[in-house]
């Protein structure tokens, strides 16, 4: 198979000048509110030092409009011409599941070898059209020499489904390039891959800030236990998105005395994140739940105040 690498470029971030046709007109303020937040908090960030990409809040992912697939769509993609199947492959994204039963030939495609900028955008098609069938030649490309490429296939694999990703998306944690092993644990944690909270653990510990949250969201007791050990040993932003999940799981999957170990181990935390972190779980505690949980994250967030000075 021949793959040739693409050349990534960078861009400097700012507010867009032009509002995507996505955003309605009743929601378009709110839109450029959030994109001025993105950028005050990168200047501010930048001022300070910080590392914008772990302080920076996302913009609103842009959905997915639904078209018909096109007329003539088959024909481009076995055009030859880079720049016609580039087109088929965005009208096959857009169609998503509509284009099913041009996954054969896109499959076809990459078994046979394309340029990293026409691989992703394969990659990307194939992610909508969401057919199991096309893992296998999905999983190669985990392989391939650009990162952006892996990541694209880490990304398909989490839609496409099945065990053969589950097992991919497990050995793509050791990936060299972090947006591919964060792209991994998320796929793992949408899969539900119960099987990776080992696996997850580990790329946790190796700062796969990813691994956090699909851990919370399905770990065992010993499991959930073992998570929580890691407090105080690893910042606690690495490991906040994982405790969440955990405390607002059923009780039939997490217990009321696993839960009850996370509040307390954060409330021994005794800093200014733990008690914002308690404070944002008293907020949407839902009423009617456990007494005698909701009495120990009042007596929390009470306890941390104290001790952080807030």
């Amino acid at each position: 198979m021949r793959h040739v690498p693409n050349v990534a470029t960078g861009c400097r971030a700012r507010i867009p000048r032009v509002i995507p046709e996505w955003v309605s007109t009743r929601n378009r303020s709110n839109w450029l509110r959030a994109a001025a937040a993105v950028v005050a908090v990168s200047v501010a960030s930048a001022a300070s030092g910080a590392d914008p990409a772990s302080s920076t809040p996302k913009l609103p992912t842009a959905p997915v409009v639904r078209k018909p697939l096109p007329a003539g769509t088959a024909e481009k993609l076995k055009s030859g011409d880079p720049e016609r199947i580039a087109a088929a492959l965005d009208d096959v994204r857009l169609a998503g599941k509509g284009a099913a039963r041009l996954t054969g030939e896109i499959t076809g495609l990459l078994d046979r070898g394309l340029t990293a900028s026409l691989a992703e955008a394969a990659l990307a098609a194939l992610a909508e059209v969401e057919a199991p069938v096309s893992t296998p030649s999905i999983v190669s490309y985990l392989s391939h020499r650009d990162a952006k490429v892996r990541t694209a296939a880490a990304k398909a694999l989490a839609r496409t489904k099945g065990t053969a990703a589950v097992v991919a998306l497990r050995r793509a944690l050791s990936d060299s390039e972090p947006g591919v092993r964060g792209a991994a644990a998320s796929g793992l944690g949408a899969l539900r891959a119960r099987e990776a909270v080992g696996d997850l653990a580990v790329a946790l510990d190796h700062r796969v800030v990813e691994a956090a949250e699909p851990i919370g969201q399905l770990c065992n007791a010993d499991e959930c236990n073992d998570f929580l050990g890691r407090l105080g040993r690893l910042p606690f932003d690495l490991m906040e998105s994982g405790l969440e999940p955990i405390l607002f799981r059923p009780n039939a999957e997490v217990s009321e005395d696993t839960k009850a170990n996370v509040i307390g181990r954060v409330r021994e935390l005794k800093t200014n994140e733990a008690h914002k972190f308690l404070q944002e779980i008293q907020k949407r505690w839902p009423a009617g739940a456990s007494p005698r949980l909701k009495t120990l994250v009042d007596q929390a967030v009470t306890a941390t105040n104290r001790a952080s000075g807030s």
